[in-house]
């Protein structure tokens, strides 16, 4: 009987929580229904009259720009970027978890710290840099960053779960003949599925959320992504129609919630498994 009790407290608090929790996203998705008047002058969770017309007008012109524009540009600034940290994050993730070298500990010290570093402080002399190799107004510096493994978590993340699979693996591999690269990429890589998920997930999120870099780095508002194209439609009429925001603003989260649904098995052994290292 107590333990009954216990699980229905347990129960009843994680319902609660997951309420109060998915409660905006639901008035999000509720309110792109709504006509514009009704958005902030009722209390109703559910619209008076269900309308379409924020999507209509939202996917036809956010600022004077078809709303696909913006998508497009996301997945071509998102998708490369992924793929490429991915990439980089694995290789050197590999070296460290299974090369000895000269140096080693140091340089994985300083690339932890580089961790604690804020992003403030590398703003100011990426954006020169960028400026003198002519790659503004473009989605290059989002490559380039992810091609240099820029961000240490992915690689921290990596290595935990690197250091975790047995060298005995390694070395059956290699007397069967196999080198470095193919021990990398048909025994690491393929046991590492969770983390690599977990990897991009993050990754895919942030850089499609991204707000700051790409205002940083793009000011032509034809290659701005999802995320500038719905700030700039606030900016650019002076009557705002928040339901055509409110609407795309939705469809611009489909793309990450999908991924998600679809991965999410992975995602949370990928976590788990890491986070179980040493």
């Amino acid at each position: 009987m107590k333990k009954a009790i216990k699980y229905a407290g347990l129960y009843f608090i994680v319902t609660a929580a997951a309420v109060i929790m998915g409660y905006p996203l639901l008035w999000l998705l509720l309110a792109a229904f709504k006509e514009n008047t009704e958005i902030f002058t009722s209390f109703s969770l559910f619209p008076k009259i269900f309308t379409l017309q924020g999507f209509i007008n939202g996917w036809k012109s956010i600022a004077a720009i078809p709303f696909s524009v913006f998508l497009i540009n996301s997945c071509k600034m998102v998708i490369p970027t992924v793929f490429l940290t991915i990439l980089s994050a694995s290789l050197v993730a590999y070296g460290f978890s299974r090369f000895e070298f000269k140096g080693r500990t140091l340089l994985f010290t300083i690339m932890l710290s580089t961790m604690m570093l804020p992003n403030t402080v590398i703003m100011i002399p990426r954006y020169i840099l960028f400026n003198r190799f002519g790659w503004l107004n473009s989605y290059i510096p989002f490559y380039i960053m992810a091609a240099m493994a820029s961000n240490p978590f992915f690689t921290y993340l990596l290595v935990q779960f690197f250091r975790g699979i047995p060298t005995s693996l390694d070395e059956a591999a290699y007397m069967d003949g196999a080198g470095k690269w193919q021990i990398l990429i048909k025994i690491i890589l393929p046991l590492a599925k969770a983390p690599l998920v977990s990897a991009l997930l993050f990754q895919t999120v942030w850089t499609w959320n991204d707000f700051f870099n790409p205002l940083l780095y793009i000011d032509r508002v034809k290659l701005y992504p999802v995320s500038l194209g719905l700030r700039l439609a606030i900016d650019a009429d002076s009557a705002i129609n928040w339901n055509s925001i409110i609407a795309m603003t939705c469809v611009s989260l489909l793309p990450v919630i999908i991924l998600f649904l679809c991965m999410q098995k992975y995602f949370v052994q990928g976590i788990a498994t890491t986070g179980m290292k040493n």
